[in-house]
């Protein structure tokens, strides 16, 4: 089993202070583009060989949400276009002016002058580069002309929050994110079944090859893929495994779970780490296969990376 460090996203990059945030109430936004989830119990976590226990995947217990509402995708870089042009908000990595990027996406050049001076220890695959957020993926040089139905990365936690007050929404809790994810399967480990590739075929943008050195896009990208790439599960979301990272609005814990009420969770009351779920398409079943609906993971609430988005609920 790897350690819970061993993850294909750099976390803890900025701050690390303890701070609250209660869930707010959100019912004005738009449905346009969203999917009405019944209220429900249903079996959240795992208890599969292969679970990050140090991660607090588990036990498996019966959890109830209430009736929701959740973007059937990422928000994109087309609507994160209308929210910043609309507010002049600035992102965390505009105001920080760098984030990082997985090496494989920068020009060979770019990273042979970097490699010894913007790595990570133990992460030399992540670079901070200068000028790198959302309208710049890959720092200079780079744009989203052509990835304007891509979900917008680099952002952080905050900057989430932010959208989702604008559009009269909320992050999900992990609960209706989970719940959402497994589409109406219980207790399978992909939104579409056990099995990673069914009949040789792929559902999910991940990692094939060498992690980190060689990624073959037998899956048919490199990087992101639009927001709607591959079958929407059986609630008719799309890509709640691989493709990007997405923020909930709870904090981490690996045992808050073990004692807390199981009727509407909405996590701990204070933290210092926020939930993402769903995996990215670095995600490699040899290094982090947290592309299980079960999985999880955290990072501080200002840190930003070029595999990590978000999608909004709203309350009904």
């Amino acid at each position: 089993m790897p350690s819970s460090g061993d993850k294909a996203c750099v976390t803890g990059i900025r701050s690390t202070s303890s701070q609250r945030n209660p869930l707010i109430f959100a019912n004005t936004g738009s449905i346009e583009g969203m999917i009405h989830l019944e209220g429900a119990h249903f079996s959240m976590g795992t208890e599969d060989n292969d679970a990050w226990v140090e991660d607090g995947e588990g036990p498996v217990r019966q959890v109830s949400v209430k009736p929701f509402y959740l973007d059937a995708i990422s928000v994109t870089n087309k609507q994160f276009a209308a929210f910043a042009e609309s507010t002049q908000y600035k992102t965390e990595a505009e105001q920080f002016t760098w984030s990082y990027v997985f090496h494989s996406l920068l020009p060979k050049s770019k990273q042979r002058k970097l490699k010894t001076t913007h790595t990570v220890m133990g992460l030399q695959w992540w670079y901070a580069i200068e000028g790198a957020y959302w309208r710049k993926p890959e720092g200079t040089g780079s744009n989203i002309k052509k990835r304007m139905d891509h979900p917008v990365v680099h952002i952080s936690w905050n900057d989430a929050i932010a959208y989702a007050h604008w559009a009269g929404k909320r992050l999900p809790t992990e609960a209706e994110w989970e719940y959402a994810a497994r589409g109406g399967l219980d207790q399978k480990r992909f939104p579409w079944g056990d099995e990673l590739t069914p009949r040789g075929k792929h559902h999910c943008n991940i990692w094939q090859g060498n992690f980190p050195n060689h990624d073959t896009g037998e899956d048919g990208y490199k990087g992101t893929s639009p927001a709607r790439s591959f079958k929407p599960n059986g609630y008719g979301i799309h890509n709640t495994s691989g493709n990007v990272w997405e923020w909930c609005n709870d904090w981490f814990s690996t045992i808050w779970h073990l004692t807390a009420s199981r009727e509407h969770p909405t996590g701990p009351k204070t933290g210092e780490r926020k939930i993402m779920k769903g995996g990215s398409f670095l995600c490699h079943n040899s290094y982090c296969n947290r592309y299980r609906v079960a999985a999880r993971t955290s990072n501080t609430p200002d840190s930003s990376t070029n595999n990590c988005g978000f999608r909004c609920a709203r309350d009904v």
